[in-house]
Parts: structure tokens; sequence; C-alpha cells
């Protein structure tokens, strides 16, 4: 290939999506490490990914938990085929399943150990301020007694201001999440007891959102010219002011969750 088709190779290929990214959230190795240990000595059979992504967390406890399944299930196909080559390419493929379908009001449960990491809206639940209470009810239907429910949900750590909601997503509200004390009332109230309560740090949320960005932002930087350039420019400048807006504001709990009896 020629420096002519090199450049025309460049130019005709579309911006990448989310290549640089492990998690679809703020998650270090060291804090998924400490997770996959703790679900799977819970010695789970059955693993229910909610709104899975491309798994790579469920893929995880199944790779520690030899006698388990898994189901993941979102609505994105592009990330459900990269779930499973990832299951292929780790000899998971028997093990784990992504599947095309809504969540909401699933019949898959209920489920040893369900995943829920930043999907809680996957459930079908109501609009803000009562859809949580609504999805926590869901993940207490879909998880057997003796089980365990790990949910990441978001938080404010601070009472947004105005001007920092009116930089964030379209419509953002105070009412859009609760507090983490708030948070862990509604937990409590659904019918579980927090067995263990940890939260996304800073460095996970930077390095977060350097990746989520960092694939796209190559290449816009190599390809100024590509007919979709400024179509991602604007997608780019747009997230990263969100993210500005919400810094240190907007939090992640990973909470794990037991059933109470």
């Amino acid at each position: 290939m020629n420096d002519t088709d090199t450049h025309s190779a460049s130019i005709s290929a579309r911006p990448p999506r989310l290549t640089r990214l492990t998690f679809h959230g703020p998650l270090s190795e060291a804090r998924a490490q400490g997770l996959v240990r703790r679900l799977a000595g819970t010695d789970p059979r059955t693993v229910l990914d909610i709104g899975c992504g491309w798994g790579e967390l469920m893929l995880r406890v199944l790779e520690a938990a030899p006698q388990a399944t898994g189901v993941g299930v979102d609505l994105n196909a592009e990330d459900l085929a990269r779930g499973r080559r990832n299951a292929e390419a780790r000899g998971l493929a028997e093990r784990a399943r992504f599947v095309e379908e809504s969540a909401t009001g699933t019949s898959r449960g209920p489920a040893d150990l369900v995943l829920c990491v930043g999907s809680s809206h996957a459930l079908g639940a109501a609009e803000p301020p009562g859809h949580f209470a609504e999805a926590l009810r869901e993940l207490r239907r879909l998880v057997g007694d003796d089980g365990r429910v790990l949910l990441g949900e978001g938080f404010w750590q601070r009472r947004p201001t105005a001007a920092e909601l009116a930089g964030m997503w379209p419509g953002a509200a105070v009412s859009d999440h609760h507090d983490l004390p708030g948070l862990l009332d509604l937990v409590v109230a659904a019918g579980f007891r927090p067995e263990w309560t940890e939260t996304a740090n800073l460095d996970e949320w930077e390095e977060f959102e350097s990746a989520y960005q960092a694939d796209a932002e190559v290449w816009l930087a190599r390809n100024p010219g590509h007919p979709l350039a400024d179509e991602t420019r604007e997608r780019l400048d747009r997230h990263r002011a969100q993210w500005m807006s919400y810094r240190g504001v907007l939090g992640l709990a990973y909470l794990t969750l037991v059933p109470a009896l």
C-alpha cells in the first residue's frame, strides 16, 4: 500500500468507539479484582448481568467461579458482539450468553448473582425521582434469597449548583440522583442489606472519562477532513463539557447487596 492508499484508508475509516475502555464505567483494576473475589466467593451458579454492554465484569466472575454460567442482557448489538468475541477468546463461550433484549419485566431470574452497574434504567422504571426505588424492587425479584446483587448507581457527592446542572446532560435536575445516605436508605427499604459500600474515586473517574473519548480524539486529530469529523468533534466537545460540569459532583457507588429474608 503506497502513501496515497494509506491516507485514503485513514480518511475512509469511521471513528473508533470505546476501544480504550475495559469496563464501561469508573472501575479500576484493583477495585474490579476485589469485587470479583468477593462475588465469586459467594459460590454463584447463575449470573445475570442487566445492561451488560460487553460484560467484562460478568466474564471475570465466570473465570473466578468455574461452576457458574452467565447471561448478559443489553440492547446494543455492537457491545454484545464484543462480549461474545471476548468470551470466545477466553474459553467462556459455553458458559456466557449475550442476549439482545430488553431487561424490562425480564423473566430470567432468580439468579444467584445479579450485576446491574450503571444500568438501573434498563429495568423499565419510571423517570426520576421514583425510578430507583422501582428498579430496586425489580432487582429484589431477580435475585435468589441466598444470592447477591452488585449495584452500581450514581449519587450526588454534593448538591450541584444551577450552573453545574445546566452544563450536564439535557434536563439535568437535582432529583435525578440521591445522595449516598439516601441511596442506602432506599436499598434497605427495598429489602436488602448493604454488605459492602464503596465509591469510585477521582482517579477512576478520570481514567474512565479520558478512555471514553481517547480513541475518537486521536482519530479526529488525524482525520480533520473526514465527512464525519464535524459531527465527531461536536460530540466529543459536548461530552467533555458535560464531564467538566459533573466532575467531582456526580459519584458512583458500588453496593454489594444481600437480600433480607
